[in-house]
């Protein structure tokens, strides 16, 4: 009996398995054993435990769950026992155990599809082989087995091998509805998403029904991250949300056309990196934490219904109508796509490794918003030739400015800005939601206080800016109340553009004129208007820019041959000369010599 005792407890010591009585070890210690001896055992840094097979491919299996370690030690032990299968008991008991193990190891990070190695990048082929694309500044191969740890969800499919074969760039584009441009900004847009350290604004198809929007964003995808379902509605709650991010490297919401104030957060976070806390799995108060920086993509017809911190993180590609002629059979689509993915890859990895050698030394003068990827279009322009960073900086202000038109509150304060001239506005969140324009039936958005005004006016603050409005609200008022204080200021860029010449039906106050920063009395920059209806039209044109396509039908005057362009000598910006002013040879009024003249608008008149 002692000798029993004692070969039990060496079998203990030795296996870490216990014996039942006249039995030999259990099916939870042959369990525990067999994975000991086969896996290696960690936990994420997100407190999930794992098992990585030790002589196998680098992929981390968790210990539950479909196709995890759990079933995959089922297996192994019904092989090697005749069949016999373990218990559920048994398998439970070898789990809480093994997780113990996993406590002990360094903390790993398992990948979902994109890894960085070095000074490289590894692309997970998702195969049951565990075989990968490496991809360095100085070219890209296949490898048998990846240098990176990665993880598998249900929600991934393979990868197809890349293979030179041909041009796949001019193949994609083949497939898709977009011009020349969209293009360009769409294949940087791919080249930026097998780089996994830095955010990337989500990729946008905007068109009229019959564009091809699901079926390019579908595609699109499937180049990165091949799914059973590319493209997702809209989830219902922020742990949905999370699950499907948590479990996919690349996906697409279709059919955005509105979007809820929860999930648009949620997308902002996904962007530059999130983490979601839930409640661990048969425990009542341990949590996980789900930790993912994702590549997003989202088809719409309205980018206007978009919360405005989300529209700074898209890029948008316009998709133009299909006609008839030339509409497709998707069947006919899925096969063309097929043939051209291994090439597309192939001719995508090739321009990748091309930019990983430069972007180190690419340095931006101006850092836009999402600058990490500005780097990367500024890589893939130096590389092509290409002109993307200045195609996503224009569809970036687009989108912004297609935001804010979906924002009464939004058009409201701009339009309050654009009258102010200038000096701009210096206000409290109070004055300012007294002084907007305010519709007869309020939109659901609109604020009902000063302090939803102000809320409200902050968030849609790196909006604003986008379209050249600043917003500081950095002072406070005088003492007892010292109020927070918002000054708007309109850039003299946007004065610019926003300059056209006023309406013959709408009739202009001395108040309005304030509010556009041009004064009659005690303002030398603004000539003072002479009588009658010739003298109106040369004061209202003095507000503005000069355009050398104007003509007076452009005044709402009448053209009189030559002299119909006589209502642009008068013109000028609203702050800041670019012409010399000089006094008029006959009546000393200063003028602008736009048509070389030494008289002024008048005196030319009455000779």
């Amino acid at each position: 009996m002692t000798d029993s005792k004692s070969l039990a407890r060496e079998i203990v010591e030795s296996t870490g398995t216990e014996v039942e009585k006249g039995r030999g070890p259990s099916q939870a210690s042959q369990l525990v054993a067999l994975a000991r001896e086969r896996y290696d055992l960690f936990m994420s840094e997100d407190g999930r435990p794992y098992g990585v097979k030790a002589d196998g491919a680098n992929i981390a299996l968790p210990l539950r769950g479909k196709a995890g370690l759990r079933s995959q030690l089922a297996r192994i032990f019904t092989d090697e026992h005749g069949g016999s299968v373990p218990s559920q008991s048994a398998l439970a008991d070898a789990m809480t155990v093994l997780e113990g193990v996993a406590q002990d190891a360094d903390p790993r990070v398992p990948h979902v599809r994109i890894g960085r190695h070095g000074d490289g990048i590894v692309v997970d082929l998702g195969d049951a082989d565990g075989r990968c694309v490496i991809i360095r500044p100085d070219g890209w191969e296949r490898a048998a087995r990846s240098p990176v740890l990665f993880r598998r969800s249900g929600a991934m499919k393979p990868l197809p091998a890349p293979v030179r074969d041909g041009d796949g760039l001019a193949r994609l584009q083949a497939l898709l509805n977009t011009d020349e441009e969209g293009f360009r900004l769409l294949v940087a847009w791919l080249v930026a998403a097998f780089i996994p350290d830095l955010p990337h604004p989500i990729l946008t198809f905007r068109g009229e029904q019959g564009t091809g929007k699901s079926y390019s964003a579908k595609m699109v995808i499937g180049i990165v991250d091949p799914s059973g379902a590319p493209k997702r509605t809209a989830p219902r709650d922020i742990k949905s949300w999370a699950t499907q991010a948590f479990n996919s490297w690349a996906l697409c919401l279709d059919n955005v056309s509105v979007i809820a104030d929860w999930l648009s957060d949620a997308l902002c976070r996904a962007v530059t990196g999130d983490g979601i806390v839930d409640r661990a799995l048969y425990t009542d108060d341990d949590v996980v934490v789900l930790e993912f920086r994702r590549v997003l993509a989202m088809t719409t017809i309205d980018a206007g219904a978009l919360a405005g911190d989300l529209a700074e993180r898209l890029l948008t590609i316009e998709l133009h109508t299909i006609p008839d002629r030339r509409r497709r059979e998707e069947a006919d689509l899925d096969a063309a796509y097929a043939d051209a993915h291994a090439s597309i890859l192939a001719s995508l990895f090739d321009l990748l490794a091309d930019v990983l050698a430069i972007l180190p030394d690419v340095q931006l003068e101006e850092r836009p918003r999402m600058a990490d990827f500005a780097r990367v279009l500024a890589a893939v322009d130096k590389v092509n030739g290409w002109h993307t960073l200045d195609s996503y900086k224009a569809t970036a202000r687009d989108a912004v400015a297609d935001v804010l038109d979906g924002e009464p509150f939004a058009q409201a304060v701009v339009a309050l800005v654009d009258r102010a001239g200038a000096d701009g506005l210096t206000l409290t969140a109070s004055e300012l939601l007294e002084r907007v324009p305010t519709p007869d039936r309020l939109p659901k958005k609109w604020p009902k206080d000063p302090t939803r005004a102000g809320g409200q006016l902050k968030r849609l603050a790196p909006a604003l800016r986008t379209i050249g409005i600043e917003v500081d609200d950095s002072k406070r008022g005088p003492k007892p109340k010292k109020q927070r204080l918002y000054t708007l200021t309109a850039s003299t860029e946007r004065r610019y553009e926003t300059a056209s010449p006023a309406s013959p039906h709408t009739p202009e106050t001395s108040a309005d004129l304030h509010e556009q920063g041009g004064r009659y009395e005690g303002d030398a920059s603004v000539p003072p208007p002479p009588k009658g209806d010739a003298g109106n039209a040369e004061g209202n044109a003095a507000l503005f820019v000069a355009s050398p396509h104007s003509t007076a039908l452009d005044l709402g005057e009448p053209a009189r041959g030559d002299a119909g362009t006589l209502g642009d000598a008068e013109m000028h910006p609203l702050s800041g000369d670019p012409h010399p002013k000089t006094p008029c040879a006959r009546c000393s009024r200063p003028q602008w010599n736009a048509l070389g003249s030494p008289l002024c608008l008048d005196c030319r008149d009455a000779a």
